[in-house]
C-alpha cells in the first residue's frame, strides 16, 4: 500500500511539474539532455527514498534538489568549465531553499519553448522538441503524431538537444524583432499539446492527463509575454472554445456525442464568453492568422448555445479562408464537412475526394467523414469500407463504438 502511495505522489509531482522542473534545470545547466537524465535519476531516487522516509511536504522541490545534485555530478565527470559548475552549485543552493518553502520555483517554461524554436534548430525538430522537453511526451508518441519512425524522431531530438548545448543558446524570451521567426513554432507546439490531451477524453493515458490544461496555461503565459499578439490570443480563444465543450463529448452512459448533437446546456458559457473576449481582442489588431480563423470557426459553433441552430454557410466560408491561408489536411477535411452541411453531401464529397490518398491514408477524420458522406449519397458498400478504416485508426473505444453504429 505504501508503494502505491509513493508511486502516486511521484507520478503526480512529475505530471504537474515536469515542464517547470525541466525548464528550471535546463536553463541553469544549459544542457537539455543532461537535465532530462538528472530528472529521471531524481525520480528513481524518489521512489526509493520516499518509501523509507515518507513523501516530503513539497515533492516537486525535493525532485528539483535531487536533480540539481545529479547535474553537478555530471558536470564534474565531464570536466566542464568552472563557471558552469559554480553556476550549478548556486542553483543547487537555490533548490535546497525552495524545498523548505511553499512558494513555487521560477517558471522558465516559456524560455525553454523559445530555446527550442531558435533559428539554429532545424525547423522540423522545433515542435517535437518542445513537446518532449516542456510537456514530457515520449519520442514514440511524438513520432506517431508526425508520421515518422520512433528511431528517426529520437535521433532528431538528440541532435537538437546537442545543438542547444554546443551553441550555448541563451535561455530567454527573444526580443520583439526576433519574435516572429520563433513564435509560430511555439504556437504549434502548444496547440499540439492541447490536441494530445483533447484526444484522450476518456483519460486512459496517464501521460496525457492534464495536457490540455497545461497547454491553456502556457498560452496565457505566452500572452503575458507578447501582449496584443493576435495569433497568441487566437490560439487561447480556440483552446477555450474547445475546452468549453469537454463535458458534452460523452453522454451519461459514456457514449461519444458528435459536436452537432451535443447538449449545449452542458457547454461552459463562462469559458465561451472568455474565448470571445480573446477573439475580439485578436481581431482588433487587423492581422488575420490561422489560429484566429480556427477560433472563429469554433465561435460560430458556439452560437448554437444561444440560437439553437448552426450557421453552416458561415462556417464553410471561414474554412475557405483557413484553407487559403493554411491548407493542412485537417483544414481541408473540415472544409469538406462544413460544405457538405451547408450545400449538400455531393458538394462536400467533391472536395473530400480531391484530397491525395497518400496524404489521408492514415488520417482518421478523413475516413470518418468519407463514411458519413458516402452513406448520405447511398453508396453503402463504400461507406462501410470507409467506416471500417476510420474505426481501425481510432484509439478511443467510445468513438469506435459510435463509428460502428454509424456503419450499421
Amino acid at each position: 500500500m505504501a508503494d502505491d502511495r509513493v508511486h502516486r505522489a511521484a507520478e503526480l509531482a512529475v505530471r504537474e511539474s515536469y515542464g517547470r522542473l525541466m525548464a528550471f534545470l535546463a536553463a541553469r545547466s544549459r544542457d537539455v539532455a543532461a537535465a532530462e537524465d538528472a530528472l529521471a535519476d531524481a525520480l528513481r531516487s524518489a521512489l526509493e527514498t520516499w518509501q523509507v522516509q515518507g513523501v516530503p511536504l513539497h515533492p516537486e522541490a525535493w525532485l528539483l534538489t535531487a536533480a540539481r545534485r545529479r547535474l553537478i555530478d555530471l558536470q564534474r565527470h565531464r570536466r566542464v568549465k568552472n563557471d558552469a559548475t559554480s553556476s550549478l552549485r548556486l542553483a543547487a543552493e537555490e533548490a535546497e531553499q525552495l524545498a523548505n518553502e511553499p512558494s513555487p520555483f521560477p517558471d522558465d517554461r516559456l524560455k525553454l519553448l523559445f530555446v527550442c524554436a531558435h533559428p539554429s534548430i532545424d525547423p522540423p525538430c522545433r515542435t517535437p522538441l518542445m513537446l518532449q522537453t516542456v510537456l514530457g511526451l515520449d519520442a514514440a508518441r511524438i513520432a506517431s503524431a508526425f508520421l515518422v519512425r520512433p528511431t528517426t524522431m529520437g535521433q532528431r531530438l538528440s541532435r537538437a538537444k546537442a545543438k542547444i548545448r554546443d551553441a550555448q543558446i541563451p535561455f530567454e524570451v527573444p526580443l520583439a524583432s526576433d519574435l516572429p521567426g520563433r513564435l509560430h513554432a511555439v504556437l504549434e507546439a502548444i496547440y499540439a499539446a492541447y490536441g494530445c490531451g483533447w484526444d484522450d477524453v476518456a483519460g486512459l493515458d496517464s501521460r496525457r492527463t492534464g495536457l490540455s490544461t497545461e497547454a491553456i496555461d502556457l498560452g496565457r503565459l505566452l500572452a503575458r509575454s507578447t501582449p496584443g499578439e493576435p495569433e497568441v490570443l487566437g490560439l487561447i480563444a480556440l483552446m477555450l472554445h474547445s475546452e468549453a465543450r469537454r463535458d458534452a463529448r460523452r453522454d451519461a452512459g459514456g457514449a461519444y456525442v458528435p459536436l452537432s448533437q451535443q447538449d449545449t446546456s452542458r457547454w461552459s458559457l463562462p469559458m465561451i464568453e472568455e474565448a470571445e473576449l480573446f477573439l475580439r481582442e485578436a481581431s482588433s489588431a487587423g492581422r488575420v492568422g490561422r489560429f484566429q480563423l480556427e477560433a472563429a470557426i469554433q465561435s460560430a459553433h458556439a452560437h448554437r448555445a444561444r440560437t439553437g441552430v448552426t450557421d453552416w454557410e458561415t462556417i464553410a466560408v471561414l474554412f475557405e479562408g483557413l484553407v487559403a491561408l493554411a491548407p493542412t489536411i485537417g483544414a481541408r477535411v473540415g472544409h469538406a464537412a462544413a460544405v457538405a452541411e451547408a450545400r449538400g453531401p455531393d458538394a462536400g464529397w467533391r472536395l473530400l475526394h480531391n484530397l491525395t490518398q497518400a496524404d489521408v491514408a492514415s488520417y482518421q477524420p478523413y475516413w470518418a467523414l468519407a463514411g458519413h458522406l458516402l452513406k448520405a449519397l447511398g453508396r453503402g458498400a463504400e461507406a462501410a469500407q470507409a467506416y471500417e478504416l476510420a474505426t481501425g485508426l481510432c484509439e478511443d473505444p467510445a468513438t469506435r463504438d459510435f463509428l460502428r453504429r454509424q456503419s450499421a
